[in-house]
C-alpha cells in the first residue's frame, strides 16, 4: 500500500472512531470527507482512478454502518417527542378539571354568600360589643 492510500486509510479509521484531526466531529464520512481529514483538497478521491477503487468500497461500507446509528438516534428522537406529547395532553386534561374545579368552588362561594346575605337581610347589626368578653 502506498504512504497516500495509508494516509486515506488512517483518515477514515480516525472518522470511524470519532477522532477527526482536520475536520469537524461527527461529520459524515464521503470521499470528500476522507480526503479533508487525511490532508488532501476536496474532490481527490475520485472514481476514475483505479487506485482509489478499494478505499471507495471501504468508505461507501463504513458510511453504511454510520447511517444506522443516526436512524437510531432518529428513531429514539420520534419516541421521545410522542412521549412528551403524551405528557403534555395529559397535563392540559389535569389543567382543564383544576380549572374547573375552581370555577365550581367560586359559583357555591358566590352562591352561599347569596344564601347568607337572603338570610341576614344585610341588616343586622352584631350584638357584641367590642372590648367586652
Amino acid at each position: 500500500m502506498t504512504d497516500i492510500l495509508k494516509d486515506y486509510f488512517e483518515a477514515l479509521e480516525r472518522l470511524k472512531m470519532g477522532n477527526p484531526v482536520n475536520v469537524p466531529k461527527g461529520t459524515k464520512i464521503t470521499n470528500d470527507s476522507v480526503s479533508l481529514e487525511a490532508g488532501r483538497k476536496k474532490g481527490s478521491i475520485k472514481k476514475s482512478r483505479p487506485i482509489f477503487s478499494d478505499l471507495i468500497q471501504v468508505i461507501d461500507a463504513a458510511s453504511k454502518v454510520e447511517a444506522k446509528p443516526r436512524d437510531e438516534i432518529r428513531e429514539r428522537l420520534g419516541e421521545a417527542k410522542a412521549e412528551a406529547t403524551r405528557y403534555r395532553a395529559l397535563w392540559e386534561e389535569a389543567l382543564a378539571r383544576e380549572v374547573s374545579l375552581v370555577k365550581q368552588l367560586w359559583d357555591e362561594r358566590e352562591a352561599w354568600a347569596k344564601e347568607q346575605a337572603a338570610l341576614t337581610g344585610g341588616k343586622v347589626a352584631s350584638i357584641r360589643k367590642t372590648g367586652q368578653v
